[in-house]
């Protein structure tokens, strides 16, 4: 009894499922997958990013550091020249800082934003752009401490031995502002170009430790910072240790045009300085 119920149970059921079912069920299942993933495959675009409303001064290397910045990370930067218009009552009733690199987004608690190295750490930190700023402590730490270094120590030796030549306003409360007699102000000069060596070679052997970059393999926004900031040394013919070169050259070569075409017009302006000196 087992044995014949157990076969015509099989029998019936085979028949009955495998001719009418397997055939339909393999065309109505594979075709379909197939078109679906075929027209899914196109509609896979990166997002772009937004525009970014930016008032800046081209002959300066503060501004050129987030004019790379943003053609760097893909931004579309709507660029609007402030020369001349940063002390005016429109610009100074949103920036009363009347400071450039200033970006505009709704995003932003006062609508703008001033300083290039906050407004870098700002556009990473919203976009997500870990390639240039590094979301693990210990690695942006080092981002961080590097442009603070920067900017409370080795730009202001840059400014105080370039400015003069420049024509850029001098600090109040130094030599170069002051009523001082010509020497004293050619001595105190002297005196930045010469102490500029020693916290560049901090950015070499400390920051660098040996790697292409502050970042590593690709340059962080340390090192967009660094790189426009060394741009100005040129003003004053100052020697530029090699591996100092060759980094400037390496962050250029690494971001291409992001980097070249801001960099064209500071090196622009530093040329025309030089010929008026001449002249």
């Amino acid at each position: 009894m087992a044995k014949t119920a157990t076969k015509s149970a099989k029998k019936p059921a085979a028949k009955t499922a495998a001719k009418p079912a397997a055939k339909p069920a393999a065309k109505a299942s594979a075709k379909p997958a197939v078109k679906a993933t075929a027209r899914a495959a196109p509609k896979a675009k990166p997002a772009k990013k937004p525009a970014v409303k930016l008032s800046m001064l081209k002959p300066s290397v503060n501004n050129m550091t987030v004019r790379v910045f943003a053609r760097a990370a893909g931004f579309d930067p709507a660029e609007t020249d402030a020369w001349g218009h940063t002390r005016s009552p429109e610009f100074m009733a949103r920036n009363p800082a009347h400071l450039t690199p200033m970006i505009e987004d709704k995003g932003l608690p006062r609508g703008v934003l001033w300083e290039s190295c906050a407004i870098m750490q700002y556009l990473s930190n919203k976009h997500g752009l870990e390639k240039f700023y590094p979301k693990a402590p210990a690695k942006r730490a080092m981002i961080d401490s590097a442009m603070f270094y920067l900017v409370g120590t080795l730009y202001p030796y840059v400014a105080r031995a370039t400015y003069p030549f420049l024509g850029f306003p001098q600090y109040a409360g130094e030599v170069g502002h002051s009523d001082a007699h010509p020497d004293k102000k050619s001595e105190a000069q002297k005196a930045a170009m010469a102490a500029i060596a020693e916290p560049l070679e901090v950015f070499h052997s400390f920051f660098r430790d040996g790697k292409p970059f502050i970042g590593g393999k690709n340059p962080s926004i340390a090192d967009i910072r660094l790189a426009a900031t060394l741009e100005f040394l040129a003003v004053i013919d100052y020697a530029l240790p090699k591996w100092a070169k060759e980094y400037v050259a390496a962050v250029e070569k690494k971001l291409g045009k992001a980097y070249a075409e801001p960099a064209a017009d500071v090196r622009g302006y530093i040329a025309y300085v030089k010929s008026q000196a001449k002249a």
